[in-house]
């Protein structure tokens, strides 16, 4: 069974840190490219972060662009998602997922097939 379960969610002030991490089981995903996306109050989803199978090519949307990062550690089969200077903007429920098909790298949901359950994570102002 494929699994993607996310941690590190919280509650933290605006500009303080938070690090996201996503463990992924079943299968091994180290030639999909993976995402972190998140969905706010009344908003659709939106991808945040995403990092291609070797990690040479990553991509963030211009919210986040200079505060997060995305790595990832194919050994261990985790993604994680540094997030610094949090703003209340950011709140939301911030969801893994795994590409559909082996080293192509998409920039929109319908690009992934597996889904964690979402962490929440809200910056109080």
């Amino acid at each position: 069974q494929v699994q993607l379960v996310e941690s590190g969610g919280g509650l933290v002030q605006a500009g303080g840190s938070l690090r996201l991490s996503c463990a992924t089981s079943g299968r091994s995903f180290s030639s999909h490219a993976m995402a972190w996306f998140r969905r706010a109050p009344a908003k659709g989803l939106e991808l945040v972060a995403a990092i291609s199978w070797v990690a040479r090519l990553t991509h963030y949307s211009s919210s986040v662009q200079g505060r997060f990062s995305i790595s990832r550690d194919n050994t261990k089969n985790t993604v994680d998602l540094q997030m610094n200077s949090l703003r209340p903007e950011d709140t939301a429920v911030y969801y893994c997922a795994a590409a559909k098909e082996a080293r192509n790298f998409f920039y929109t949901s319908d690009g992934y097939t597996f889904w964690g359950q979402g962490t929440q994570v809200t910056v109080s102002s």
